[in-house]
């Protein structure tokens, strides 16, 4: 900006004051202007404009969409009846456990009796309904009905047992728990603590002698209820649609707050910014009561028009036959599915499908170039982006490894920024004035998105946990009296404005004065193990600065090699990097988006007088592992031991 100003005031010199010709001035102007170091502004506009322009173009249709029908109060199953009109008998939803195919109009004719049948027993907008079973056709068919008058669904993670399945009924205030049959024991342990004003429905294959007493089998009941369409709720498109539980890796879920217009700006900002169109066919392998599988995949068919083949639970063995028999061509993937795929033994049909693009978030750069090559597929359309988070990025051009970019032309018109942070410590580093800093290019920095309540893209929607809230925004972020979406994630930004994923906030840690990415470690250890299962993580010794690195490997058949493993390892990793304690256990626990669970892991350390799984230290000097015993353990505690 400094350069453009002092261009414009030497050509009011050169031709106002001076009167010199243009022949002379402008050269002048070049000569100065490249001198100055404009060269690179000029290799970035060249480079990136075609992409920012594209990418601001369609950002702005969006945002034009949204005000309109933000302005005219529409709601998500508005616009489905839309899509319904379009698409009457065009499949919208193909379950693939039974083949059970729904077209258009029977979501439509189902949610229809959803919405009449819950009216009629009294239900009314603004209430809760928490919806907990596995993913299938009906599933989209109730949260939908739901909507039609108004009435809010949790969804439940179908995994969650106990006290936190107690904890996510009770902060959503549901009037009535819908669970699946497939789930009847998880429900019978949590009823006798829930409140007597709770109902429960059952949906499913239906036990009488399941020990749930005075549970209602739903199917027939609304197979029983009206098909025409109930009278719309007052409601518009800033309004709560439904509440999706983040799956953190630590303590009790949190209700993230969806309201019609979040789920719409989600659904349509990857169906325009990827290129998709209604003739895809979409094979969702993702829970439905998270944001990846419900809206960035099942929004393709609510809004779009899509096919979206369900499948009630990711595997990898079936994967390629799916999209084979399905003849689809949009795979969608999180965490470490893609790993798991290339860990299958090479097939024939993994060659025969028409998949032209793999959708997600995750895909580590280590494995993103094979992923490619092995499964023949052109585009990764790779994206960043939380369920509650107001600063997505989505990698739109099919740069390699990058999950997304900001625009450097025009950093304004989208107000999302690296920001530095201690490394230690992983707090915000702010300047004299208060501010935070910018991370400057190839300075890795947490991603963080200013609040603009007034703007739909940029508004902060939250938590049902108002202390939730508080933990995840900074006040005078970029400008004093501002505030800023905090998305707890470490990322490095190129000169083109390209963001590459790096840590998760506290994943990154120290050790022998250099900054370790548990991230870049994993993949790597991860590869040389032909994509064995590893978490990374550091732990502290006494006596030093920082944390070592640890591993914990899979290797429920004790077949790691730790010979050949230090081999190799030795050859990947500089010496900093490499782990200086293993774990060999037989599984790790993730969580349902394929994300592991670091922190116990990380509380029970290396001590081997409360860690049961063989431990191994590193010697240094020699690149050798051997068992770490109590004698050594005891050496290290005491500060005797050099690591």
């Amino acid at each position: 900006m400094f350069r453009l100003v002092a261009l414009l005031l030497l050509f009011v010199v050169f031709r106002l004051f001076l009167d010199l010709p243009w022949i002379q001035v402008v050269p002048a102007l070049l000569i100065f202007y490249l001198g100055s170091g404009g060269w690179k502004f000029l290799r970035i506009f060249v480079k990136t404009i075609k992409r920012d322009v594209t990418t601001g173009s369609m950002v702005g249709l969006t945002r034009l969409k949204i005000w309109w029908y933000v302005r005219h109060k529409y709601t998500i199953p508005q616009l489905f009846q839309q899509t319904v009109r379009k698409y009457p008998e065009k499949a919208a939803l193909i379950f693939q456990g039974t083949g059970e195919t729904w077209t258009f109009r029977d979501l439509d004719n189902y949610s229809n009796q959803v919405a009449n049948f819950l009216y009629g027993k009294g239900f009314r907008s603004g209430d809760v309904v928490a919806l907990f079973m596995e993913s299938r056709n009906q599933y989209v068919g109730l949260w939908l009905g739901m909507a039609k008058i108004g009435v809010e669904a949790a969804l439940l993670n179908s995994h969650v047992r106990q006290e936190s399945l107690l904890h996510c009924i009770n902060v959503s205030q549901a009037k009535v728990v819908v669970f699946g049959s497939e789930l009847a024991e998880a429900m019978q342990e949590v009823q006798p603590s829930l409140a007597k004003s709770v109902h429960l429905f059952c949906s499913g294959d239906w036990v009488t002698e399941r020990g749930l007493p005075g549970v209602e089998h739903l199917d027939p009941l609304i197979e029983k209820a009206s098909r025409q369409p109930p009278n719309p709720p007052d409601k518009g498109f800033l309004d709560k649609l439904f509440y999706i539980y983040t799956s953190g890796t630590t303590g009790l879920p949190k209700a993230a707050i969806i309201v019609h217009c979040r789920y719409f700006r989600m659904a349509t900002l990857v169906f325009n910014g990827f290129r998709m169109t209604p003739d895809d066919v979409v094979y969702d392998c993702l829970p439905l009561y998270h944001s990846a599988g419900n809206i960035v995949g099942i929004g393709q068919c609510i809004l779009h028009g899509m096919t979206v083949v369900i499948r009630k639970k990711f595997s990898a063995s079936q994967f390629w036959e799916d999209c084979v028999k399905y003849n689809c061509t949009v795979v969608q993937y999180i965490g470490e599915i893609c790993r798991y795929l290339l860990n299958q033994p090479l097939r024939e049909v993994e060659r025969k499908h028409r998949v032209r693009m793999a959708l997600g978030n995750g895909l580590r750069a280590s494995i993103w170039k094979e992923f490619m090559e092995r499964f023949g597929i052109p585009q990764i359309a790779e994206f960043y982006g939380a369920t509650e988070c107001n600063c997505s990025v989505g990698n739109f051009d099919n740069k390699f490894g990058s999950c997304g970019f900001n625009s450097r032309l025009f950093p304004n018109i989208y107000p999302i920024n690296l920001v530095r942070v201690n490394e230690d410590t992983m707090e915000l580093v702010r300047g004299p004035d208060g501010l935070c800093i910018r991370s400057k290019a190839g300075e890795p920095g947490q991603l963080v998105g200013r609040i603009i309540q007034s703007d739909p893209l940029q508004r902060f929607d939250g938590y049902l946990n108002n202390e939730a809230n508080t933990k995840k925004i900074a006040q005078n972020v970029f400008s004093k009296g501002d505030s800023a979406y905090l998305t707890g994630d470490v990322l490095i930004m190129d000169e083109l404005g390209y963001m590459y994923f790096r840590d998760r906030t506290g994943d990154t840690f120290r050790w022998k004065g250099e900054n370790v990415s548990t991230t870049e470690v994993e993949g790597t250890l991860s590869r040389i193990l032909n994509m064995t299962d590893v978490v990374v993580y550091g732990v502290e010794v006494p006596g030093t600065e920082g944390k070592a690195g640890m591993a914990a490997i899979v290797d429920p058949d004790h077949s790691c090699n730790l010979e050949i493993f230090a081999d190799e390892m030795k050859k990947a990793l500089p010496a900093y990097a490499r782990p200086i304690f293993l774990r060999l256990l037989s599984k790790v626990h993730k969580t349902s988006t394929f994300k592991f669970q670091k922190m116990d892991l990380r509380k029970e350390g290396y001590d081997p007088n409360v860690v049961k799984d063989r431990l191994y230290i590193l010697e240094s000097r020699q690149c050798r592992y051997s068992p770490l015993t109590e004698e050594v353990f005891k050496r290290i505690q005491s500060g005797q031991a050099k690591l």
